[in-house]
């Protein structure tokens, strides 16, 4: 977003974000000091169309993709990027689904109206509760993560009297993401079931987890699943993992006569954080990794089964920014191998408590003043919040006026994914509340914080 001339701001703003001729930036037709003087700072702003239409993207191309191959296919919304029950329903009235890691997600899905059959639930270390509660609300997929848990999901489901319907996740080896933290399909890691043999030569931890699925009467073989990571720009990756799963796939086939109905391929489609940066457009990704698997299943003989997807940062990344009040300007000189040079320290009213992915993963974003325009020449700058902590950085490097000043009101873009599903209440700062604007109006999803909110759960 060009901080001189008006105008469409591009990505990795949201489609309704604008920069108007007088300086000031809105969203939707709401301008950022309305947002400001409304709700306050910092706060977590949602563009409600822009989100629906990236959902309604990401449908229309892989549904239209698989069907030209002839296969069926859901996409569901993965919930760990921002899971609010105003977010769940948009999701739900775009024709996705909702996943869920938690059962406090899975709580939140069913509130908003979600029923349990159009729900997955994933995680390496449920508790008892939280499958009890799948069972009894119907949750349509259960996502075992070991052999451990096929064993306790089975046990849980002859309690209740059911069939408890399981995908099994596996690791396939092949690794992608921004980050080692967040690629997730590696074997030396907490999530799956890796599909390599195990160390004796015998049958992979996947296989037998897959035979012991289907032994078990009260569990019922739904499908296979793989995840390989996060902020993933190049598609190759989810080509070689849908052919290690469908070979996995037709290896249990073999075995035990069951060829499983559904193949569930994941997530971690990559978005642009900063201007200039590329993203993962739906429809090419999608077209690739059809023609793939229906290239792999006629190699094996195999029927496609039905596939489903997870996107949840690119549909809900993009859609959001933070906005947050500048306090503290401070010029800081800065010397390396080239010499010196000037740094302004832009403090904001928030911080790590808000956006904690820059401090844990080094994760760049992108900051504009927004309630104003300037003339002044652009000076580098690194944006921090107000915690106890040298690394509290909310954008690494970025150029903004040489005149920021304090009262300013400043935007970071691209904040929408995980922002406020990783807030914490670090130093005692209370998390921001989470605003949707649409149509020149914005109204509350989930409220700010109190001093009250913390204090009520100390028992003294």
């Amino acid at each position: 977003m060009p901080s001189g001339g008006p105008g469409a701001a591009g990505p990795p703003w949201s489609s309704g974000v604008r920069r108007r001729a007088d300086g000031e930036v809105e969203v939707a037709g709401v301008t950022a000091a309305a947002l400001a003087a409304e709700h306050g700072t910092p706060a977590y702003v949602l563009d409600e169309a822009d989100f629906r239409a990236r959902a309604r993207a990401y449908r229309e191309a892989f549904e239209a993709a698989f069907a030209e191959v002839g296969a069926g296919l859901d996409v569901y919304y993965a919930g760990k990027a921002l899971l609010t029950i105003g977010v769940a329903r948009w999701a739900r009235s775009e024709g996705l689904r909702v996943d869920t890691a938690s059962g406090g997600e899975l709580a939140v899905a069913l509130r908003a109206g979600v029923p349990g059959s159009e729900i997955g639930l994933h995680g390496n270390n449920k508790s008892d509760e939280e499958i009890l509660t799948a069972l009894d609300t119907g949750v349509g997929r259960i996502i075992v993560d070991s052999l451990a848990e096929v064993e306790r999901v089975a046990d849980l489901a002859d309690r209740r009297g059911v069939v408890a319907p399981v995908m099994v996740r596996v690791t396939t080896g092949v690794h992608a993401g921004g980050h080692e933290y967040i690629s997730t399909a590696h074997e030396d890691q907490k999530f799956g079931l890796s599909v390599a043999p195990a160390p004796d030569g015998g049958t992979s931890p996947a296989l037998v987890a897959l035979e012991a699925v289907v032994d078990r009467a009260s569990l019922h073989l739904l499908g296979i699943h793989s995840h390989i990571g996060s902020q993933i720009l190049d598609p190759s990756g989810f080509e070689a993992a849908a052919r290690v799963v469908l070979q996995l796939r037709a290896d249990l086939a073999r075995r035990t006569g069951a060829l499983v109905e559904e193949v569930d391929l994941g997530g971690g489609y990559g978005i642009a954080y900063l201007p200039g940066e590329e993203t993962l457009e739906p429809g090419p990704v999608a077209r690739d990794v059809a023609a793939a698997v229906a290239a792999v299943c006629a190699e094996l003989g195999t029927a496609l089964p039905r596939f489903s997807v997870e996107p949840g940062r690119a549909i809900v990344g993009p859609a959001g920014l933070t906005l947050y009040t500048v306090g503290t300007v401070k010029p800081v000189t800065v010397a390396d191998d080239d010499g010196e040079f000037t740094r302004l320290y832009v403090s904001v009213d928030g911080g790590m408590s808000d956006n904690i992915r820059p401090a844990l993963y080094g994760a760049d974003y992108h900051a504009e003043v927004v309630g104003r325009a300037s003339d002044a020449a652009p000076v580098l700058a690194r944006v921090v919040g107000k915690h106890c902590e040298s690394g509290d950085i909310v954008v690494h490097q970025v150029m903004l006026p040489g005149d920021v000043r304090a009262g300013d009101l400043l935007a970071v873009a691209a904040t929408g994914a995980y922002g406020r599903s990783m807030a914490s209440n670090y130093n005692g700062l209370t998390r921001p509340p989470v605003v949707a604007v649409a149509d020149g109006a914005s109204r509350v999803l989930v409220r700010r914080e109190t001093l009250d909110d913390l204090l009520a759960l100390d028992q003294g």
